[in-house]
């Protein structure tokens, strides 16, 4: 990655790493939810919390984008980083908020395996968006990237598993489409980080 950094605006590359913890916070504050489910849990909250700041920042840096005349990489990478790593903490809480309004009474431990894949992915997405800055970590970042398109593998068969699962048991239709619904949605959230990771492949080879 043949990044030169002259004199450019680096806040772009804190503000990044603040998404990535943001992503971090949802996903375990969400497989924590799955593991000792409570309608009326403090977590609800603290999503709702971590969602706000993520917005926030993702604020902050398509601000900075107007603002600023050297960027670090292409200002249309980071725009598409930026709105990429919100989209995963907006697909947690809203994936919360849609368990809550369903009023469960338990949660299935297929999620509580969903949402470990799914904290796994966030985490290294973190580690991987903190490569950007060092030209010399392309290779680790890539290696990250790997991982994270691994673990959106595991994700499809987790899924695969749970869908089959809730539509092979004697629970009531209602409840099986509840499920099925919370499933997708927790899927589609690894996705998003397979988009991140997507994106970041693009910026090495646009670097290199």
């Amino acid at each position: 990655m043949a990044f030169t950094l002259l004199p450019k605006e680096e806040k772009f590359f804190e503000l990044l790493d603040a998404q990535t913890a943001h992503g971090v916070a949802a996903a375990k504050s969400f497989q924590e939810l799955a593991g000792h489910w409570d309608p009326g849990s403090r977590l609800f909250d603290e999503l709702r919390d971590i969602e706000h700041e993520a917005d926030l920042t993702t604020h902050e840096v398509k601000d900075r984008l107007n603002r600023t005349f050297v960027t670090p990489f292409d200002r249309e990478d980071i725009h598409a980083l930026a709105s990429a790593l919100d989209d995963v903490v907006d697909i947690i809480q809203s994936t919360s908020n849609r368990m809550r309004l369903y009023k469960l009474k338990s949660c299935r431990p297929e999620l509580g395996a969903l949402a470990g894949i799914l904290t796994q992915a966030a985490a290294t997405v973190q580690k991987a968006v903190a490569c950007l800055p060092d030209a010399s970590r392309s290779r680790r970042l890539m290696d990250h990237c790997i991982e994270i398109n691994r673990l959106e593998n595991e994700g499809d068969l987790v899924l695969a598993g749970a869908i089959g699962a809730v539509f092979s048991s004697n629970a009531d239709p209602l409840e099986v489409m509840k499920w099925d619904r919370i499933f997708e949605a927790t899927e589609a959230a690894i996705d998003k980080c397979e988009g991140v990771a997507h994106i970041l492949e693009g910026i090495l080879v646009k670097g290199a």
